[in-house]
């Protein structure tokens, strides 16, 4: 069974960051593609990054230049590194991770930015 632990929300002001972690239960390389996606009230589900096996990562136009996606390979770990955050960065962040055909979710990690 293929797990996804987010961690590392919170509150912070604008102009402030966060770096989130998503820790698999499996080899970061196992999976296909990894994905961060944001759900915020009463909007639909975005997605934030798509990554590739090979470490290309598509960006959202919204976080292009603000978000990057390190990784460390030895603790299975990818990241959601958040730069100049703003309000409407507000949402809860899910990792999620594709392999086979099948695509497993985290429970999600709230990230509340203050104006």
């Amino acid at each position: 069974q293929v797990q996804l632990v987010e961690s590392g929300g919170g509150l912070v002001q604008a102009g402030g960051s966060l770096k989130l972690s998503c820790a698999a239960s499996l080899r970061i390389g196992t999976f296909d593609t990894m994905d961060w996606y944001r759900l915020a009230p009463g909007k639909q589900r975005d997605l934030v990054v798509h990554i590739f096996r090979d470490g290309f990562a598509n960006y959202a136009d919204s976080v292009k230049g603000r978000f990057t996606i390190p990784r460390d390979n030895a603790k299975n770990t990818i990241y959601l590194q958040m730069n100049s955050l703003s309000p409407e960065d507000t949402a809860t962040y899910y990792c999620a991770a594709t392999v086979a055909l099948r695509t497993y979710w985290g429970q999600g990690t709230q990230v509340t930015v203050s104006p």
